[in-house]
Formats: C-alpha cells, sequence, structure tokens
C-alpha cells in the first residue's frame, strides 16, 4: 500500500505538470518529420521518451555503468564491523550457520550494454523492443568463525549474462503526451552460480544472492506515461514508470514492485548540442518470496534487506549531426549522483551512475 501512494502522488504531480504545460509542440520534435534537433529526444538515461511517424525505425545502443560502495541501513552509514557484530543472521540455526552475519559486501559494479529497436507502426503508435548484457562484481570481507571482529580475507563474485528484455509500444494521446505499456520478458538466468570464502576458511561454489542474479524469473507489466515539449532553445519533459511483478519465477520469489518518477530540462548551445539536467526519483519494494538455494550470512541473502527509495540527479550532454554523410546521428552522455538514498539495509548505496548512447533513425 506505501508503494502505491507513493507512486499515486508521483501520478498526480506529473499530471499537475502535465495539465499546467503548453503545448508547444514543434514539428518534427516526435522524429516524425522536420530537420534533425539536439533537443528531439531526451537525455539518453530516459527511455521510451519519443515517437516516431509512420515506417521510421530507430536503431541505438547505450552503455551504462554503476558502481555502488559502503553500506547503508535506512540513510545512516555503518561499518563491516558493525554489520558482522550486530546484524542477526536470517538462517541462524540451520547447520553451519552464525548467528551473525559474517561476511559483508563493500562494493559492486554492474555493466550494462543494452541494444534497442524502436518503428513507427502509425503516427501514433511507435513500437520498441530492447534487450541487454549484463556483467555484475561484487567485492566481500568474510569475518571469521562465528563472532568477533577477525577478518579471515576477502572474495570476488562475478556474474554475466544475457537479461530480460523489455518489449512496449508507446502510445501517443496528444503530441506531447504518450502511454508507455510493457511487459518485461524473463530471458535473463536466476541460477547464477560463484565461488565463496566462508567464515570457516571453506570455497564452496553456491548460487550467488539477488543483487547478483542477472534476471527477475518473472513476467513484468511496465506501465508509464511519458511528457515531453520543446521549442528552439529549451526542451523539457517528464516521465512516470513501473514495474509490476506477475507472480514468482521457478525458484520461488519475484523481486519487489518499483514505481519511477523524472522530470529533465534541456537546452540548446547549437542545434547539435543540448545540455540537460534531470532528477529521479525511485522506490523499489523488497523481494516477495525467497530462493532456497540461497542462504548464508551474508545480507545480500536476505529478501528483507532489499529495496529501499532513492533521489538522484543527472547532467548531461546530447549531440546530433545535423549534416553531411552522418547526419541524424546522435550521441548521448549522462552522469549521475544520488542525493538521497533510504535503504532497507543492510545495503550498499550508489556511489554514481554512468550512460552513454548512440542513435540513428531512418
Amino acid at each position: 500500500m506505501k508503494s502505491l501512494f507513493k507512486a499515486g502522488s508521483m501520478l498526480a504531480i506529473a499530471g499537475a505538470v502535465f495539465g499546467a504545460s503548453p503545448a508547444l509542440a514543434d514539428e518534427g520534435h516526435d522524429g516524425s518529420s522536420g530537420g534533425v534537433n539536439a533537443l528531439d529526444h531526451a537525455p539518453i538515461g530516459v527511455m521510451g521518451d519519443h515517437r516516431h511517424g509512420k515506417g521510421e525505425w530507430m536503431v541505438s545502443y547505450r552503455f551504462m555503468h554503476m558502481d555502488m560502495a559502503g553500506i547503508q541501513i535506512g540513510n545512516n552509514d555503518v561499518t563491516p564491523e558493525q554489520v558482522a557484530t550486530t546484524v542477526t543472521n536470517r538462517f541462524f540455526g540451520a547447520p553451519g550457520q552464525p548467528p551473525t552475519l559474517r561476511i559483508v559486501p563493500t562494493s559492486m559494479r554492474m555493466d550494462m550494454h543494452m541494444a534497442g529497436l524502436m518503428y513507427g507502426l502509425s503516427d501514433q503508435v511507435t513500437l520498441m523492443v530492447m534487450g541487454n548484457y549484463i556483467t555484475k562484481e561484487m567485492d566481500h570481507i568474510t569475518f571469521q568463525g562465528g563472532m568477533g571482529t577477525n577478518r579471515l580475507g576477502t572474495f570476488r563474485t562475478r556474474t554475466a549474462d544475457l537479461g530480460d528484455t523489455k518489449v512496449s509500444a508507446l502510445i501517443g494521446l496528444t503530441d506531447t503526451v504518450h502511454i508507455n505499456a510493457g511487459i518485461s520478458i524473463p530471458t535473463g538466468t536466476t541460477t547464477e552460480v560463484a565461488q565463496i570464502l566462508t567464515p570457516m576458511g571453506g570455497t564452496p561454489t553456491v548460487r550467488t544472492p539477488y543483487p547478483m542474479q542477472i534476471g527477475s524469473g518473472t513476467w513484468d507489466l511496465e506501465p508509464g506515461i511519458t511528457y515531453r515539449d520543446q521549442n528552439d532553445r529549451f526542451g523539457w519533459g517528464a516521465q512516470i514508470k513501473g514495474t509490476v511483478r506477475l507472480g514468482d519465477n521457478d525458484q520461488g520469489y519475484s523481486f519487489g514492485n518499483k514505481a519511477m518518477a523524472t522530470l529533465w530540462g534541456q537546452a540548446a548551445l547549437t542545434p547539435g548540442v543540448a545540455v540537460s539536467g534531470r532528477l529521479q526519483a525511485e522506490t523499489l519494494g523488497r523481494i516477495d518470496g525467497i530462493d532456497p538455494q540461497i542462504a548464508g550470512p551474508v545480507q545480500t541473502a536476505n529478501p528483507d534487506f532489499q529495496g529501499g527509495e532513492t533521489v538522484t540527479a543527472f547532467a548531461g550532454l546530447n549531440f546530433a549531426v545535423t549534416g553531411g554523410a552522418l547526419k541524424g546521428w546522435r550521441l548521448g552522455i549522462e552522469g549521475g549522483i544520488p542525493l538521497l538514498q533510504n535503504l532497507n539495509g543492510p545495503q550498499m548505496p550508489t556511489d554514481y551512475t554512468a550512460t552513454v548512447g548512440i542513435q540513428k533513425s531512418f
């Protein structure tokens, strides 16, 4: 109910923005006609922001990097030693399970390669499909035995594979507003394994905890609504999107539902160059259910230590080639840093994200 209330609040805010904004759409701002302009697309980190004219195609590639480090409970920083001595191990009582968490993640990196294709089915409806390949790395400290703060050693886990596939339709309501009607297909894996270092010094290969899995394993609805407008010098927009899990996966759990709202503004330096600023708020629920093969004295194995609320600020650049042999090619760059992170911890907070992408319509 809390997440639904927040999502409803986001929708109400966006509705007020949409209702108060004048329809100043220039011909061609949706890609269907007119000249090439850097303002014609939202910042590269926004997906499904624009439609295409009937019969028009667009191909895209994005590379996104995320870096996480440290440990938070709520919005408070804690040390690995505090986690190892004070946070209860959910699995205590099972054979070999100590009373507190003895393996503590300290940093994580994720790289995502995203390939997209858009097609204008009509001037009002654009179809979109996106696939991705994901690589994750996580560093850990293992504390010795069942108590105390003696460090036994460190280890790193790594997983990599194809992720879930996104399919959606962008359905125009007006020149400046469209519905995002999407679905996520569970093509990503949920059975990744890696070698770990246990508190007793063993090095078994086990199923990796939830953040290191590549896919969700569930079919998910991804509804949303997007507003975007521009004039000769400025562009602006807003988007609200959600992820609704449709049941549990084959391992017996589902990731939490998600709601996201973002606002952005852009200013043209030249017709081919625009700078952007963006704010994004997101709420993600805890995991529902549990994978019986994911168990251990580590925070990432506890379904309750997932999700939370974040607010992130982004800055970016959009480039568009306005003439010559490469006319129509676009390059987007965007970086983000968190302003607020209230995590269902202990969890690692995000340090920064960076996205770069290229796009071409034909």
